[in-house]
């Protein structure tokens, strides 16, 4: 049998300490600086040094547990059509508006993709595609559940069954259309916030969060609209349709850019309190008393 006389790497994420990155931001792996670390001192991290935490930490659960949640409580709030500043009306171009119609949903789905965000930037595109993942599986689960429930033989007391059918009937077209939106704009999302950063490092937070909004808004828009809006009785690419299309990607983006100094304030509070976080920073071992990098989680492939 033949062995190694290299000297074992201190940071292999299978020994006491971290890892160099592999060039992928798979939130598994801390990833420090690329340059080898000085013995005099952690590596520098530079423009091209893109640092994640572990997913073995209690706050990766609480994002998850928040994200699905927003994403559940907006597929039961999407539901009810609301009118906004009834007495707005202006016209631009082939746009006509006489107020802004949207949904119940408008005040917390932005939410996700703040979270979106918070997750991406923390723990890494891997990380984000599992929260994404388990949301899709919430929601279909919730749809079934809905669907059994108002086919079930109502009790001779209870006398809202056609309310509850209003409100939790699952219409084929508009769930296809949520799920479809979610998964297309969650993940492009988190790949160009991922992707940028993997180029600026720590620098030029307010740049990713905006650029990752604008794309992962706009495909879920026309996503989701392109698909519902036939079931409303729109014909696509009409008037009407890109109406439906810009309010509602202008409107759930302005939420988000009012909201980027809340994503800056958790983003910093969570990099603080993230032992490997640090640790991918400083190119160190998670110090002690911190988070096991991987910790609860087994180490996995691609």
């Amino acid at each position: 049998m033949t062995t190694s006389s290299q000297t074992p790497d201190p940071r292999d994420p299978h020994g006491p300490g971290l890892s160099e990155g592999t060039g992928r931001p798979d939130g598994i792996t801390p990833e420090p600086a690329r340059s080898p670390q000085s013995p005099t001192g952690p590596a520098p991290t530079g423009p091209a040094a893109a640092a994640f935490a572990t997913v073995g930490s209690p706050y990766f659960g609480y994002l998850i547990a928040l994200f699905v949640g927003v994403m559940l409580i907006s597929n039961v709030t999407g539901t009810k059509g609301v009118l906004l500043f009834p007495d707005l009306s202006f016209e631009v171009g082939f746009l006509s508006v006489e107020g802004l119609v949207t949904d119940g949903a408008f005040l917390l789905f932005p939410l996700a993709y703040v979270l979106g965000d918070v997750i991406s930037e923390v723990y890494g595109f891997r990380a984000m595609r599992r929260v994404v993942l388990a949301g899709f599986a919430v929601l279909a689960l919730a749809a079934l559940s809905f669907t059994a429930t108002v086919h079930l033989p109502a009790a001779p007391f209870y006398e809202n069954q056609d309310a509850f059918e209003a409100v939790a009937g699952v219409i084929p077209q508009f769930f296809l259309a949520g799920l479809a939106g979610y998964v297309v704009g969650e993940l492009l999302n988190s790949y160009v916030l991922v992707w940028m950063k993997r180029r600026t490092g720590e620098r030029s937070l307010w740049a990713r969060l905006l650029g990752s909004t604008v794309v992962g808004q706009l495909a879920d828009t026309m996503v989701f609209c392109t698909i519902a809006a036939p079931a409303l009785g729109m014909m696509l690419w009409s008037g009407d349709y890109w109406n439906y299309v810009v309010i509602g990607f202008v409107w759930k983006t302005l939420v988000e850019a009012v909201l980027l100094p809340v994503t800056y304030l958790v983003i910093g509070w969570i990099k603080r309190r993230e032992p490997s976080y640090q640790a991918a920073l400083a190119g160190t071992a998670v110090p002690a008393g911190g988070s096991a990098p991987g910790a609860g989680l087994p180490h996995s492939g691609a």
